[in-house]
């Protein structure tokens, strides 16, 4: 198992790398520049500027420059909020993000698993039925259109809740609800699907003909079996709800990271861009190693190599 621990890390390097890399290329391919956008810049401003950070020089050697300070840990300083490092941006903002989104996936664990266990424990029913109608609008559903039938119904005709900041706990319901959903109805269907199919197999049935209780079989057998596509899929609904979460946080106004990361690609700051994408890429990736080690804990039979 160490040495598939040792591997994975290797290959989650590679691929930050990889990221990072496209990343900087791409965002210098497009025309136009970070400073192109303030008013009045004589040529000879424009050009003390770019000298101030690096951007005079050749695309190699700024990448170079670049990757060196990044693999110390230092972003450099943003090109549009003068004064501030990118990691004290991502420091600030970040943890709120990471609130939200955590919250949301709690959210999604808590209902779309017990969900998706009583659809398929009442396969055919008006239950089951219900449920799947759900989690086909969830998943078919946008998480903006979910957002703005919720501001309209709960925030604007019914005057219940706050529709924008993030400063109490009702402050979080509709952000929370709007994130949440998708995830929710992807693990209602594939909790579902992988019951049924457990449900199905010998084993089950040979316990059902030892005697034990409907509860035991369930809780004890076929439930840690059949959540293992849950388990695979939370590493990537991690990162779905924090970079899904740009989008609720620009439409509820949320001081998080999306906002910044948005403003940065409308800017063209370039060093936010890279610092948020590099942290971004990283926590989606070192999600994904923890669970592949958390997946071989979860079922002892499954071999790593």
């Amino acid at each position: 198992m160490l040495k598939y621990i040792v591997k994975r890390i290797g290959l989650a390097i590679v691929t930050i790398w990889a990221v990072a890399t496209l990343t900087f290329f791409l965002m210098n391919m497009v025309p136009g520049g970070p400073f192109l956008s303030e008013k009045a810049v004589s040529p000879q401003a424009l050009a003390a500027l770019e000298a101030k950070y690096g951007l005079d020089k050749p695309l190699w050697e700024q990448y170079v420059t670049y990757m060196t300070d990044a693999l110390h840990g230092d972003f450099g300083d943003s090109l549009k909020q003068r004064g501030r490092t990118v990691t004290s941006i991502i420091a600030t903002k970040f943890p709120v993000s990471a609130r939200l989104g955590g919250t949301a996936v709690l959210v999604s664990l808590i209902v779309g698993v017990p969900l998706g266990c009583a659809a398929a424990m009442n396969r055919g029913k008006a239950l089951d039925n219900i449920i799947s109608v759900v989690a086909t609008c969830g998943i078919a559903v946008p998480s903006f259109v979910i957002c703005t039938l919720l501001m309209y119904l709960f925030g604007v005709h019914l005057n219940l809740l706050p529709t924008f900041g993030l400063t109490s706990w009702k402050h979080y319901i509709m952000p929370v609800i709007s994130l949440s959903f998708y995830p929710t109805a992807y693990i209602m269907r594939l909790m579902r699907s992988s019951m049924l199919d457990v449900l199905g197999q010998d084993y089950m049935r040979t316990a059902r003909a030892k005697g034990l209780s409907q509860k035991v079989s369930i809780f004890k057998h076929a439930l840690r079996n059949a959540i293992l596509p849950v388990v695979t899929y939370v590493g990537p609904m991690l990162a779905y709800t924090l970079t899904g979460s740009f989008v609720v946080e620009k439409i509820f106004t949320i001081p998080g990271l999306g906002g910044e990361f948005i403003g940065s690609i409308t800017n063209r700051d370039y060093t936010v861009i890279m610092g948020t994408t590099i942290f971004l890429a990283t926590l989606m990736v070192v999600m994904n190693v923890v669970v592949d080690i958390v997946y071989k804990l979860v079922d002892p039979r499954i071999k790593l190599k």
